[in-house]
Formats: C-alpha cells, sequence, structure tokens
C-alpha cells in the first residue's frame, strides 16, 4: 500500500442508531394533495407538530397518533 499524500484511507463507518418509522398519509386542507410523511414511532404514541406542506408550503397542524400494533395515523388541518 503507498504511503504519502496520494494514499487513501478507509473512513470507519459510524452506525446510526436505529430509529423506528413508519411512513403515513394526510390530506392537505390548502391544496387537496394527499401527503406522505415518516412518522417516527419511537417519540411517543401522540405526537402534535407543525409542518409545511410540501406541496403549496402552507403551515399544517399535524397530529399522529401510533396504534399499539405500531400502525400511525396522521390528521392534518390549517396552522
Amino acid at each position: 500500500m503507498p504511503i504519502g499524500p496520494m494514499a487513501r484511507r478507509k473512513k470507519a463507518r459510524r452506525k446510526r442508531p436505529s430509529v423506528a418509522r413508519h411512513e403515513a398519509i394526510y390530506i392537505c386542507d390548502s391544496c387537496g394533495e394527499d401527503i406522505v410523511v415518516l412518522v417516527d414511532v419511537s417519540a411517543g404514541s401522540h405526537q402534535d407538530y407543525v409542518e409545511d406542506c410540501p406541496v403549496c408550503c402552507h403551515p399544517m397542524h399535524l397530529r399522529v397518533e401510533i396504534a399499539p400494533d405500531g400502525e400511525a395515523r396522521v390528521e392534518g388541518e390549517h396552522e
């Protein structure tokens, strides 16, 4: 293996902590589009947060409920 400025070293890969994520769909009140969101189920079974619609950019208040079987349900309404 060559040594010097042209030598390349393999970077050690860091292991990322695994986060349980599921996809869920809500309908934007502004544009009527079906919006797919990633839900972090490890953040709790009841979540509330605001996220802009990726289509029309209006802020949406999202309420997430995680069922005991891990299924995520999202409801969105205008902020």
